[in-house]
């Protein structure tokens, strides 16, 4: 006798095979961002450079990724996801086996920026499991548990590459340490070609080139205003100047945007009621969850017999700290459904998790001498992130039309890339101790540029918190919001 499955059951188990499948890709994402924390010290060794210029390394990164969000999360609704997700994992390999033998600065910089490809992976991801949830009748709740698992599995992978980074970098020369990530980057490709099905693209039109050309301007001539303050000091006028141009680049962007009926940007979807404290969110959370992550690697493996500040720790110890403050984001991540069941709510939640985020960073300005106070400061600080990273990808896509759930999910890491990047260039400027380039210049930061990210860290998680009191409350609920 044969029996037909509810929709609901073919649903979960279709939803089951194709997370598998993706949980790959986040263990390759989790890799990248776990394993070079622990060595960014022994990685400017390497190549010769003072540890507050490794924040250019992360910032060139984030900007890049940054530009490639918007594009590739719109090709994504054009050509379908699996397609650009692909693309995005070559991409990614070629900029990962370009730092495993990048023998300086501006070539290790180079392939540094192509990496930042892999920061679309888990939008992409978060929008095939929309899509392939659409007819259940639970979409919203089984995209916030995919995307839970997801991230889960990414920090625990993150876990993975920092444990094994700190404690073969001692034993190994540097560029075959660094082509470790390339093998694994290099495996998950074929890990999609074989195991995520082709679906067709849901939306129509074309690539809104201007627009990209625009925005990619506009971050281009706010960075070379930040380059210029870390050149000339925070009193520098052509620094300023310049910042000011990349303001006037971005209005005309926008009111460009706002007319163009396919644009790169979808700012009218983006400013709408129940997207904008999504995106203001993630803008903010990208400062302490990426523009944080270098300094805090540089200052637990400060001498503080010869600076009067850090913790002295080995690699292996950043590992241990990266690890706890790892396992801590999983918690937060996996406990999601939980805690906005008792919450009442997923706004209440990100709200929460907001605070905690900010509690854990301005624990860092009285308590910063001992490990023990490190490895608590972090630990409530990734509960909080862990619920934000799950999160706002699928609060973001629930808030979405159907056919823009890509640039909705994928706008949540670009707003949040745009902050860690603009975070990154401006702690760069506060971890430099002479305000030069110049190779005979001063290599240690002040402790008071640590306290400075600290306090920008705490102060952008707790603005995150009121800008999502700004939602409505219907934007967070299981019924599609229209923009």
């Amino acid at each position: 006798m044969t029996t037909t499955r509810p929709p609901a059951q073919t649903a979960a188990r279709s939803l089951a095979a194709i997370v598998g499948f993706l949980v790959l890709v986040e263990v390759a994402s989790g890799i990248l961002q776990g394993y070079y924390t622990p060595i960014y010290p022994q990685i400017a060794e390497h190549l010769s450079i003072s540890e507050g210029d490794i924040n250019w390394f992360e910032a060139a990164q984030l900007i890049v990724s940054a530009l490639c969000i918007p594009l590739l999360a719109r090709l994504g609704d054009l050509v379908g996801h699996k397609t650009v997700l692909l693309v995005s994992t070559a991409v990614t390999a070629l900029g990962s086996w370009w730092l495993a033998f990048a023998p300086d600065f501006t070539t290790f910089l180079i392939g540094w920026a192509i990496q930042g490809a892999y920061v679309v992976w888990l939008p992409l991801e978060i929008a095939i499991i929309h899509r392939r949830t659409r007819d259940s009748g639970r979409q919203q709740l089984l995209t916030r548990r995919g995307a839970a698992i997801l991230v889960g599995a990414l920090e625990l992978a993150v876990i993975i590459g920092a444990v094994t980074s700190g404690v073969l970098v001692e034993s190994l020369d540097m560029n075959l340490l660094l082509a470790m990530p390339a093998v694994v980057v290099t495996a998950v490709f074929f890990v999609i070609l074989v195991g995520v099905e082709q679906a067709p693209g849901d939306d129509t039109g074309g690539i809104d080139w201007t627009g990209l050309a625009l925005v990619t301007v506009a971050l281009g001539v706010l960075m070379g205003g930040l380059v210029w303050l870390r050149l000339d000091g925070a009193g520098s006028l052509r620094g300023w100047a310049t910042i000011l141009a990349s303001v006037a680049v971005f209005a005309a962007f926008w009111r460009f945007e706002q007319r163009h009926p396919e644009p790169i940007v979808d700012v009218r979807l983006l400013s709408s009621p129940a997207q904008w404290p999504v995106q203001v969110t993630a803008f903010l959370f990208g400062i302490p969850v990426l523009g944080g992550q270098i300094p805090l690697s540089t200052y637990a493996q400060a001498d503080p017999v010869e600076r009067g500040y850090g913790l002295g720790a080995e690699p292996a110890f950043i590992s241990t700290l990266i690890g706890l403050y790892v396992v801590t984001l999983a918690i937060g991540a996996f406990t999601l459904p939980l805690t906005t069941r008792l919450l009442g709510g997923v706004r209440r939640a990100l709200v929460v998790a907001c605070c905690l985020v900010g509690l854990g960073y301005l624990l860092w300005l009285p308590f910063n001498t001992e490990t023990w106070q490190a490895l608590v400061n972090m630990g409530i600080a990734g509960l909080g992130s862990g619920a934000l990273v799950a999160a706002l990808p699928a609060a973001a896509a629930a808030a979405a039309p159907p056919e823009r759930t890509g640039i909705a999910t994928g706008m949540t890491n670009g707003t949040k890339t745009v902050g860690g990047a603009i975070a990154s260039a401006v702690f760069a400027i506060a971890l430099t101790a002479t305000g030069s380039l110049d190779a005979t210049a001063e290599e240690v930061a002040p402790f008071s540029g640590y306290l400075t990210v600290w306090a920008v860290c705490a102060g952008a998680s707790f603005l995150a918190a009121l800008a999502l009191l700004a939602a409505p409350k219907h934007a967070f609920s299981d019924a599609p919001v229209a923009p």
